[in-house]
């Protein structure tokens, strides 16, 4: 007998299990996170109970009358202009007082008297008399920011009407969770 230990056999197989562990980790984390996006996303465990509920105080989009469509229907952003507006009734509403403010590169001033548009119900207008004063703040700010040689071209014009949708639209956002202003035309446009 000798006193040499007898050299170990060689493990079979090892290269293989470590490349099927890893392999199988990678497979798991993978198919748990398309898993979670598919839950996130609302198509995974999707019975009744998980459906999306609307709140009954938003306002509903108006159709035109005659019009049959998705009355719950949204535009691109969720609270905004719907994307097909021909179905829509909108409703005007012409803010009462005017605004007037200096401008950022003159000693001239800018006065103007403005409505809006909605093609939503009547809860979009009650918030906007709601919260005159901010919306009033915004449009005040928004006109100080203007240069007056860019509101003397029609270009200019078209621009500031843009700009005080999204400022109209952020400020009722904040305070009731929906802008829903669609357009914002002008009744009046002074410049000195």
């Amino acid at each position: 007998m000798s006193d040499d230990p007898k050299p170990a056999a060689p493990k079979k197989g090892g290269k293989l299990k470590k490349m099927l562990v890893i392999g199988g980790g990678a497979l798991l984390l993978i198919g748990g996170g398309g898993a979670a996006g598919m839950y996130a996303g609302g198509k995974l465990g999707g019975g009744e109970g998980h459906e999306k509920k609307e709140d009954p105080n938003r306002p509903k989009l108006v159709l035109k009358e005659g019009e049959h469509g998705p009355e719950t229907a949204r535009g691109h952003d969720g609270d905004g202009t719907p994307d097909d507006t021909e179905l829509y009734k909108a409703t005007y509403y012409p803010i009462e007082q005017s605004f007037t403010s200096n401008l950022t590169d003159t000693n001239g001033f800018a006065q103007i008297a403005i409505g809006v548009s909605t093609y939503y119900d009547q809860k979009v207008i009650d918030n906007l008399k709601e919260n005159e004063m901010p919306v009033r703040s915004a449009v005040l700010m928004t006109l100080a920011d203007q240069q007056a040689e860019v509101l003397s071209t029609p270009e200019g014009k078209k621009e500031l009407q843009k700009k005080l949708k999204v400022a109209i639209n952020a400020v009722l956002k904040d305070k009731t969770g929906f802008g829903g202003i669609d357009d914002v035309y002008f009744t009046n446009f002074i410049i000195s």
